[in-house]
C-alpha cells in the first residue's frame, strides 16, 4: 500500500512537469487517495490548468453585457497575472465578493449603469476600503480629496467618507455616469475616472481626433494604458475561476448590522468592550471613522454595530454611552493637534510661493511643520514652483500675530530725503535672493547691521530668501 502511494505521487509529478506547470505551489493527490482531515487543512490543492490563447478568446467572447470586452495580449498578460502569477492576491479577491459585490450592485442599478462596473472596484482598490494611494486617493473607489468632496463626501480629521463603501460606491456611480454622458462610450469613460477627463481629451486629439480607447492608447498616460486591460481580465479570472483551480477556503460573508446614533465624545474600544465586540470588528464597520473615537462636536453620527447587539444596545444605551466616554478624550485632543497635517483649531491662509522661497523657510515663517505643508497641500518631496498657492493652517495665536505684522508691513511707508524708508512699529521684512544684512540696513533710516542682527538673534550674517526679518520694534 505504502509503494502504491508513492507510485502515485510520482507519476503526478511526472504528469506536472510534462504540462509545464512549473509554478505549481504543490502536487494535487491523486483522485482515488483518502485524504483526511488534517491533510486537508495543511494541504493547498493549486494545480493550474493550462489555459491557451485561443481557449481564453473564445470564452470572454461569450461574456455577454454592456462593455465591450476586447481581448488581445495586453489583456492575456493581465490574465495570465490574474490567474498565475499573483494566485494569492485573486484568492483575497474571490473572499471578498459576498461582502461588496451585493453593495455595489444596488447602487449600479439605481443609476441605470452596466452590472459589469462592479468589477471596477477591484481595479481601483483591491476590495479594501481604507486603502490610500501614494497621491491621496482614498477609498473603495480612490476618490482624490477633492474630487470627493464635490461629490458630497464628507472629510475632516475624525470622518473621511470616501472611505464608506455605501456612500463612496453611491458616488462613484454618478462619477462614472458623468463621464460616460461625456464621452458616450464606456472604455474612454473608465480612462477617464482614471486619469480625468482632461487627459483622455487629450489623447483624441493627439490621435486625430479619434473616437475608441484601442485607437487613442498610446496616447494616454501609462497608469491608464493598463486600467482598461486589468478591468477585463479580472472580469474574465473571476467569472472563470474555477476552471483556474481557485479554492477559496476563507470565504468572507458580511456582517448584520444596525446604528446607534450618538452625538457626543465616544470611544470605540470602550463601546467595544461594553457590546463585548471584537474591537477590529467594530471598526470594519464604520471604516469612515478613522480615529479610535469621535469628538464631543459630532452631530447624530450613525456607529454601525452588530444587529446581534442592538437589544441590548436599547435595554442599556445610557449606561453603555456613559461608559464608553469615560477615557480617550484628552489623547484624541493631543492626536488632532500633533499628528502632520491635522487642521485642528487652526485658521487657514493661503500663501503664494515666490521666487527663493523654499519649503522650510516658508515652514520657518508660519510657525509649521514642513510635512504638515506637505500633507495640507499634496506635495510628495520638496518641490514647489513660483506662484504655486499652498494651503497654510496658523494657530490661531500665530495667525493673529502673523495678520498684526503683515497689516504693518502694508503700510504705506514715505521715504525720507536720503531716499531710505522710516521704521514704523511692527515692520517686518521679507529677504529677497541676493539680500545682504548691509543692504537691508541701506534701506531703512537708523537701521544698523548689528540692530538686525540684535533683533533677530542671529549670531552671524547669513540670511537665506524667504526668511522674515523684524527690523522695527
Amino acid at each position: 500500500m505504502r509503494i502504491s502511494l508513492l507510485f502515485k505521487w510520482f507519476i503526478a509529478l511526472v504528469l506536472c512537469v510534462i504540462v509545464g506547470i512549473s509554478n505549481a505551489v504543490t502536487i494535487p493527490y491523486p483522485p482515488d487517495t483518502l485524504v483526511n482531515d488534517r491533510q486537508m487543512n495543511t494541504i493547498e490543492f493549486d494545480f493550474i490548468p493550462d489555459h491557451n490563447y485561443d481557449l481564453v478568446a473564445d470564452r470572454l467572447s461569450c461574456m455577454e453585457g454592456e462593455i465591450p470586452l476586447t481581448f488581445n495580449t495586453k489583456v492575456y498578460s493581465f490574465i495570465n497575472y490574474f490567474a498565475v502569477r499573483d494566485r494569492e492576491y485573486t484568492r483575497g479577491i474571490l473572499s471578498l465578493t459576498e461582502i461588496y459585490f451585493p453593495i455595489i450592485e444596488v447602487y449600479l442599478k439605481k443609476y441605470g449603469l452596466p452590472d459589469e462596473l462592479k468589477y471596477l472596484a477591484i481595479v481601483e482598490s483591491g476590495f479594501n476600503p481604507s486603502a490610500i494611494s501614494r497621491a491621496g486617493a482614498g477609498g473603495l473607489w480612490q476618490f482624490m480629496p477633492y474630487t470627493g468632496r464635490s461629490y458630497g463626501l464628507h472629510q475632516d480629521f475624525y470622518i473621511d467618507e470616501r472611505f464608506d463603501p455605501h456612500k463612496s460606491t453611491d458616488a462613484a456611480c454618478r462619477y462614472i455616469k458623468m463621464m460616460y454622458n461625456m464621452f458616450g462610450d464606456w472604455n474612454l469613460a473608465l480612462a477617464a475616472y482614471n486619469s480625468g477627463p482632461g487627459n483622455v481629451r487629450k489623447a483624441i486629439r493627439r490621435s486625430g481626433y479619434k473616437k475608441g480607447f484601442w485607437e487613442i492608447y498610446r496616447y494616454l498616460p501609462r497608469e491608464t494604458r493598463s486600467y482598461v486591460p486589468q478591468f477585463i481580465a479580472i472580469q474574465y479570472v473571476i467569472r472563470y475561476a474555477h476552471e483556474y483551480n481557485f479554492i477559496i477556503k476563507d470565504k468572507k460573508y458580511p456582517m448584520e448590522y444596525d446604528t446607534l446614533m450618538v452625538d457626543e465624545f465616544i470611544n470605540l474600544k470602550l463601546l467595544a468592550i461594553e457590546l463585548n465586540v471584537c474591537y477590529e470588528d467594530l471598526k470594519m464597520l464604520n471604516p469612515a471613522i478613522k480615529r479610535f473615537a469621535l469628538p464631543d462636536a459630532i452631530i447624530k453620527y450613525p456607529i454601525s454595530i452588530p444587529i446581534d447587539k442592538m437589544a441590548f444596545v436599547r435595554k442599556n444605551r445610557e449606561e453603555i454611552l456613559q461608559n464608553s466616554a469615560l477615557s480617550g478624550k484628552k489623547d484624541l485632543k493631543a492626536m488632532a493637534r500633533n499628528t502632520p497635517g491635522s487642521t485642528y483649531g487652526r485658521k487657514r491662509i493661503v500663501y503664494r510661493v515666490k521666487s527663493g522661497d523654499v519649503l522650510g523657510t516658508i515652514a520657518q515663517r508660519y510657525h509649521v511643520r514642513m510635512s504638515d505643508i506637505r500633507k495640507w497641500n499634496h506635495i510628495r518631496g520638496n518641490l514647489i514652483r513660483i506662484g504655486q498657492r499652498l494651503n497654510i493652517w496658523m494657530l490661531p495665536s500665530r495667525h493673529s500675530d502673523f495678520t498684526t505684522s503683515h497689516v504693518a508691513t502694508m503700510e504705506k511707508i514715505k521715504p525720507n530725503s536720503s531716499g531710505s524708508e522710516k521704521i514704523t512699529k511692527g515692520t517686518i521684512y521679507y529677504v529677497q535672493p541676493g539680500d545682504t544684512l548691509w543692504d537691508i540696513s541701506r534701506k531703512y533710516e537708523g537701521l544698523s547691521i548689528e540692530k538686525i542682527k540684535k533683533l533677530n538673534n542671529l549670531t552671524s550674517s547669513r540670511i537665506m530668501p524667504g526668511q522674515t526679518l523684524i527690523i522695527g520694534k
